[in-house]
């Protein structure tokens, strides 16, 4: 079986301790604003554009750039993960993969205002790093959440 890969997007949104996540529709997954890559973004761009359509928020990427620089090289925000994510699975072959870039992010603001067609600000919990030891919140997403809310404060 081939394995279709795509790449995607993914930002823990922090803001006063806490981490923005929802229950995803299709995946029933806890997990923070991202998605696929358009053709022509990069990856810094579609997680900003994500978490600006799920959640109408604004946010700081924490990254960092290495200053590798020429005329006809730029260095890109670096994500805080780059992850290999298995997303659909056929009698024990992986038929699908995502290409995560995962990036920390903060907010000025927990005020959400989503765009259209996207789930509604009720969707959304600010997720503290206690919360997150609930059973409902997958190991990586915990781990991650975590580690979010440590680099913002």
């Amino acid at each position: 079986m081939e394995t279709t890969r795509h790449f995607v997007a993914t930002v823990y949104v922090v803001y006063g301790g806490a981490t923005l996540l929802h229950e995803h529709r299709t995946l029933g997954l806890w997990l923070p604003p991202g998605g696929h890559l358009d053709r022509d973004e990069l990856p810094h761009e579609a997680a900003l554009r994500e978490v600006r359509e799920e959640t109408g928020l604004d946010v700081e990427l924490l990254t960092e750039h290495d200053g590798v620089r020429s005329p006809t090289v730029e260095s890109l925000p670096e994500p805080a993960h780059l992850l290999l994510e298995d997303i659909d699975t056929y009698d024990g072959a992986v038929g699908h993969q995502h290409i995560d870039f995962v990036y920390y992010g903060r907010a000025d603001s927990r005020t959400l205002d989503p765009g259209d067609g996207e789930q509604s600000a009720d969707a959304w919990e600010w997720v503290t790093s206690e919360e997150l030891d609930e059973e409902r919140f997958d190991a990586d997403v915990t781990r991650l959440g975590r580690e979010a809310i440590g680099s913002v404060e």
